[in-house]
């Protein structure tokens, strides 16, 4: 596995309100990584964004696929980057990705800690309604790392998986408890008790 892109953004006006939001980003060789995120990736909204629960998001390259087959009209729009996240790597996605997994990547360590919650800034990044909606069913999330070691990161590093918990789920698995009603309330608890999963899931899993 290896990273393929990296991606930064500044707060800019965003949206009807104008709400700052860094949804937008560009690509970059390298991150500086810390323990609230990346130095070159800035938020809009402090309270919903970043912080060292929310400290660098990846998205999934196959759900992109799956969004533009979903979305047609705006199937160009739709690439790597462009839901706001600030890695990209092709052999990684929500189904072989754990809660819990421990990365290295260049000389930082990254651990995989909860799915991302869509939002409504996705709708207005591409003009189209319910495009947070469908992500979010059919746990097209992608996912947050916190960060254990800082350092920096850069295109083409390899991304190596240095332990997983015996007993975690995948991202995709975490989504689907949370999001389905008829799910088995014993897994669920069971789920909520994975060591690494962020408090915010914790709580919803065991609503």
């Amino acid at each position: 596995m290896f990273i393929e892109s990296l991606f930064a953004g500044k707060p800019q006006p965003f949206g009807p309100r104008k709400s700052p939001s860094s949804i937008i980003k560009s690509p970059h060789s390298m991150l500086t990584i810390v323990e609230d995120g990346a130095i070159e990736d800035e938020q809009g909204n402090k309270k919903l964004h970043g912080g060292p629960e929310m400290a660098l998001h990846q998205y999934s390259q196959q759900d992109y696929l799956a969004l533009q087959h979903a979305f047609p009209e705006i199937r160009e729009q739709l690439v790597p980057g462009s839901i706001g996240e600030n890695i990209s790597a092709p052999e990684m996605n929500n189904d072989n990705v754990f809660i819990g997994d421990t990365y290295e990547i260049g000389d930082v360590v990254l651990q995989v800690n909860s799915p991302r919650s869509p939002c409504v800034k996705i709708n207005q990044r591409f003009g189209v309604k319910n495009i947070d909606t469908y992500i979010g069913k059919h746990g097209l999330t992608g996912w947050y790392f916190r960060v254990i070691e800082s350092g920096t990161i850069k295109v083409n590093d390899p991304i190596k998986l240095v332990h997983r918990l015996k007993s975690s789920k995948s991202v995709k698995e975490i989504v689907r408890l949370v999001r389905d009603k008829d799910a088995c309330p014993t897994e669920r608890l069971i789920a909520s008790n994975i060591p690494a999963l962020a408090d915010e899931w914790v709580r919803k899993l065991r609503k």
